[in-house]
């Protein structure tokens, strides 16, 4: 069921004095989870010096500031977490002198190595802009940047792993393609060992800090080899990378956006193949065949979930926060190329029966995807992480949040 949010604008003119920027309405659904909700706002509200944004929620007792978040771009508007109660809000947006409420409880923080999302000063996730190389006496060829690692479930429980023996191309999250075609020629940015490609940190866009999210938008971009080891692109990724300050503290949420464009006069072909692009995620060694646990939309599990589709896929396992367990809950938007997405997942006998677990949404795991030259291709992702048990109830809750926001309806006045 889809929620319906009804804006009323101001009809006197947004000017330097102005107090009120804007009143609407939210008609909610019935409760579900909260999820972040994005109104616009006229650009004149973001170049004030002095003044402040500040969102307030009506009700007979009088008004009640809650933080909301602003953001620019060509679409301006503030973000917010609404109520997830059903019945009718109203909110207000105003105009005030001096400095915001509450930073809230994410912040950022960058080093040579990695730019870092904390939650209450705790490491969230990492993303790693500079190149890591693999143990020594390891192929150098196995060395890349552009990756998430460690990423931690909110009681601080590492759910991520880089390199392992077995695999030295695994790397956290990350989304390289494995089959594809450049001109005629086969190339593998997935197989690092084969070296044809790789991918690669090229630049950071953006960041944001404040009290509803926190965030970075990224180039990399997706080189392969030619005669002497030169460079040539093939693909140019953006990625937006955003924790948002959940209001319900035991969970903690992440959308991951990509956003492809290739250069390429004749376009890319991506390939048919198991393995590839979307959302790949290499589990933490602690998680085997014994004690952890696959379980997707379709009510799959690890045994029969390889090459099926979801909406959603909960992978989770042992840990040792007090709950004795961690895991992430995977979302895939609607919007999504082959949605409901298919999926890699390794059964329970991967790794010569130790059962490793390794999970992907793989949008090309069917049917090849043909990338034409300055088209833009976004995929969207939301991770859910938690500590203890996700029910499949509270899962479908969580996408219908991510999939069906309120739907914006503007009434001049």
């Amino acid at each position: 069921m889809k929620r319906i949010l009804l804006l009323v604008f101001a009809v006197v003119p947004v000017l330097l004095d102005a107090q009120e920027m804007l009143r609407f309405s939210l008609e909610t659904a019935p409760a579900g989870s909260p999820a972040p909700l994005f109104v616009p706002v006229p650009q004149a509200g973001f170049s004030r010096d002095g003044q402040r944004l500040a969102l307030f929620v009506v009700s007979p007792q009088g008004e009640k500031e809650i933080p909301c978040q602003a953001e620019g771009g060509h679409i301006p508007g503030i973000w917010f977490f609404p109520s997830d109660k059903e019945g009718r809000r109203e909110y207000v947006l105003r105009m005030l002198p001096g400095p915001g409420v509450s930073q809230g409880a994410l912040s950022l923080k960058r080093d040579d190595q990695a730019t870092v999302i904390l939650r209450m000063g705790k490491p969230l996730l990492a993303y790693n802009h500079a190149e890591v190389f693999p143990p020594e006496g390891v192929d150098a060829l196995f060395r890349r940047s552009a990756f998430i690692h460690p990423l931690f479930s909110p009681g601080g429980e590492p759910l991520t792993r880089i390199q392992p023996p077995d695999h030295y191309h695994h790397y956290g999250i990350w989304n390289p393609w494995t089959k594809t075609t450049v001109n005629g020629r086969e190339i593998d940015f997935w197989n690092l060992a084969k070296g044809e490609g790789t991918v690669k940190f090229a630049g950071y866009l953006d960041a944001a800090r404040g009290p509803v999210f926190a965030g970075f938008s990224l180039l990399q971009e997706h080189v392969y080899f030619g005669e002497r080891k030169r460079e040539h692109l093939a693909i140019s990724e953006i990625w937006n990378i955003r924790a948002w300050d959940y209001p319900r503290g035991k969970l903690a949420v992440i959308d991951l956006t990509s956003t492809l464009n290739t250069p390429l006069v004749g376009g890319i072909m991506l390939e048919a193949y198991r393995y590839g692009g979307g959302i790949g995620f290499r589990a933490t060694e602690k998680w085997h065949r014994e004690n952890s646990s696959v379980l997707t939309s379709e009510g799959k599990v690890r045994a029969d979930a390889d090459g099926t589709n979801a909406r959603w896929c909960i992978v989770e396992g042992e840990s040792a926060v007090p709950e004795g367990r961690s895991g992430i809950l995977f979302l895939s938007h609607p919007s999504n190329r082959m949605h409901p997405e298919p999926m890699r997942v390794w059964p329970p006998d991967a790794n010569n029966g130790r059962g490793d677990l390794f999970f992907e949404f793989c949008p090309i795991r069917h049917e090849g995807w043909k990338l034409n030259p300055l088209e833009n291709y976004t995929l969207r992702y939301r991770l859910v992480l938690f500590d203890g048990l996700m029910t499949p109830r509270e899962a479908e809750k969580h996408w219908q949040a991510f999939a069906n926001p309120p739907i914006a309806v503007l009434k001049n006045e």
